[in-house]
């Protein structure tokens, strides 16, 4: 296992040796970008470096309502709350309802979502949704939680849901998705999937998401109707944890601008990599999306070979088959992709 020397971008150090970085999730290159990080250090001097004290206490920092008000507003979401984690994100919801009604788990759903690990299986999502309504079926009195991933990061496949508008009039459901991976790139201007989704009027969405991958911000997200909010906001896994540190959100709001610029140059750098490769039809990927798999694992090594780092490991567990992908993000610079695109043209001529 390689272990870097420093926080990775456009390349990475790890013992000592330089190599193009085509990994990770910092889709937008936030974590490295310089006029974030100015934004970050003025929010420090106003906020510090922290804030351990519950939202709900008897003081409270305007910051955190004015960056909720924003995601509402970007997302199209009657009402944002924001947590510190995706994962707590997830857990926050999820803790809220249990014992409510049936949950529903879609296949490969994000372990954030899960209340214990058979939540999980693998399954190809078309056909669960397939097979949805026959799954319904038994739960004839009880309201419904289903609950998915917005599409699926790993495999690089998009997922279509135009079968919620199919979904039972005459039942009460909750309707749980995961963007963690989605958010801050996809959808109307990178605001992710929530207003993409189409619903009857008793169907309630809640939308979780990772603030800390496209988006920069060590943090989570919960989009849903101001009653669902204020329902998440009366829990104890809400009252009793710290927040996201302000000085972040500062520099979120800061950072719109920024955001769509960065957004720009990501979808320049996929389309420059999928005129260059796409030809080997070696990956899976869909439009505008950073994440390009393929089933050839020994693609890993022979590009670590030329200093070029990809992404190559077991998920969700150690014992699981090994999952290929490259990432592009935004700091890419041309030079980076033509190379990358070259060497897997080399890979593809050898294994011919």
């Amino acid at each position: 296992m390689l272990k870097a020397d420093g926080i990775p971008g456009r390349t990475v150090v790890c013992d000592g040796k330089e190599y193009l970085f085509f990994s990770g999730t910092a889709y937008l290159g936030m974590n490295c970008n310089s006029e974030f990080s100015s934004y970050l250090a003025e929010g420090m001097k106003s906020y510090g470096t922290n804030y351990s004290s519950s939202r709900n206490a008897n003081f409270r920092l305007k910051v955190y309502e004015e960056a909720e008000e924003q995601l509402a507003k970007f997302t199209g979401a009657e009402a944002a709350l924001t947590v510190s984690s995706g994962y707590m994100a997830g857990q926050l919801t999820i803790r809220a309802f249990e014992g409510a009604g049936a949950f529903l788990f879609a296949p490969n759903a994000h372990p954030a979502l899960w209340t214990k690990p058979a939540d999980f299986f693998y399954a190809g999502f078309e056909d669960w949704v397939s097979k949805l309504k026959d799954t319904i079926s038994p739960h004839t009195s009880t309201e419904l939680f289903i609950i998915t991933n917005s599409l699926d990061p790993l495999l690089a496949k998009q997922y279509n849901f135009d079968w919620v508008t199919s979904l039972p009039v005459n039942r009460k459901i909750t309707l749980i998705i995961d963007d963690s991976h989605g958010f801050g790139i996809c959808g109307n201007n990178g605001a992710g999937i929530y207003s993409q989704v189409k619903r009857a009027e008793n169907v309630t969405l809640i939308v979780v998401s990772s603030f800390g991958k496209a988006m920069g911000i060590p943090g989570g997200i919960v989009l849903s109707d101001k009653k669902t909010i204020g329902l998440l906001k009366k829990s104890p896994y809400f009252n009793t944890s710290s927040p996201i540190a302000p000085a972040y959100l500062y520099a979120y709001l800061k950072s719109g601008k920024l955001y769509e610029q960065q957004r720009k140059l990501l979808y320049g750098n996929i389309r420059r990599f999928r005129s260059l490769a796409d030809d080997t039809h070696l990956f899976a990927c869909f439009e505008n999306y950073p994440v390009f798999y393929t089933g050839q694992n020994d693609l890993s090594d022979f590009l670590m070979d030329k200093n070029i780092l990809i992404s190559s490991f077991a998920y969700p567990l150690p014992e699981d088959d090994l999952i290929t992908r490259i990432v592009i993000n935004s700091d890419h610079q041309p030079q980076d992709i033509d190379l990358l695109a070259e060497s897997i043209l080399e890979f593809k001529r050898g294994s011919q």
